[in-house]
This record gives C-alpha cells, sequence and structure tokens, in this order.
C-alpha cells in the first residue's frame, strides 16, 4: 500500500451539516435550535451547573471537609498473628510475605502491626513497626530489622 493509496476507514468523515439552507434540507427554520429562548439566540448559552435559578446541584450536596494528601506514604500492612506461620528462626523479609501471599507487591514499604500474639523467635524484616508490634517481637525471642524507605 503507498501513501496516496491511504483512506480513513468508511463512515469515519461525515460531511459538514449545513443549518438554515432551506426547510427541504433538514436543518431549516430554526436551524436545530427549538423555537426561542437563550440557548435559541447567538452567543454562549448558560453557565455549565445553571439550573434556570433554581438552587444547583453542587450547592444542594453536603460540603465535603478536609483535604486528600497526594505525598502520603501508603504502606502494606501485616499483623503479627499473620507472621505466626512461619517456622521459628525464620527471616521474614518482604519478598518472604510476598510468597506467602500476605502482601501484594514489593513496590509498597511494610509495616508491621502489633495486632494479635508471636510465640517464636523470627527475624523480622520491614520498613517501619508498632511500637507495640516491636516489643511482641523481641519479647518472642526475635529481632527487629528496619530497612530504609
Amino acid at each position: 500500500m503507498m501513501e496516496h493509496q491511504v483512506r480513513p476507514p468508511a463512515g469515519a468523515r461525515h460531511p459538514r451539516k449545513r443549518v438554515g439552507r432551506g426547510d427541504s434540507s433538514g436543518h431549516g427554520s430554526y436551524s436545530g435550535r427549538g423555537i426561542k429562548g437563550q440557548k435559541a439566540r447567538s452567543g454562549k448559552g448558560p453557565r455549565r451547573g445553571f439550573e434556570g435559578g433554581q438552587l444547583p446541584l453542587v450547592k444542594a450536596l453536603p460540603e465535603k471537609r478536609g483535604f486528600f494528601n497526594l505525598f502520603r506514604t501508603q504502606y502494606a500492612v501485616v499483623n503479627l498473628r499473620s507472621l505466626e506461620r512461619f517456622p521459628a528462626g525464620t527471616r521474614v523479609t518482604p519478598e518472604t510475605l510476598q510468597a506467602a501471599g500476605l502482601i501484594k507487591d514489593l513496590k509498597q514499604p511494610v509495616k508491621v502491626l502489633g495486632d494479635g500474639q508471636l510465640t517464636r523467635g523470627l527475624t523480622v524484616v520491614a520498613h517501619r513497626f508498632s511500637q507495640s508490634a516491636r516489643e511482641k517481637i523481641q519479647a518472642a525471642g526475635g529481632t527487629v530489622e528496619e530497612l530504609s524507605s
């Protein structure tokens, strides 16, 4: 196929609508604008969201307070009760947690929370630890290693 043979697919190009060229054209008299009113006249119509003077929907809805922090760090959370499945003496890293299906991907930093009990000594490697998780891991005879984010 040569450059001069390239054509747009059928139906992709439409002829220009010529309004105001007589009734037999199908776009005569009011030229598709209906009868009278602000939207039938030349120039811009009413502004977006204008409801003819009725209280607009945007103003009728309750105001949402606060803000959303775009720069917050979203952690992959792991609780101590889910670390109970690993045998004693295991080095639990983010890669180990992903292989066990406890976290989805390694892009998010991992935070270990202290929900549940730990009965065996593990070496837990993560980006963050809650104070209770740190105490419970050390009380069970394990160690805590913190990664830099």
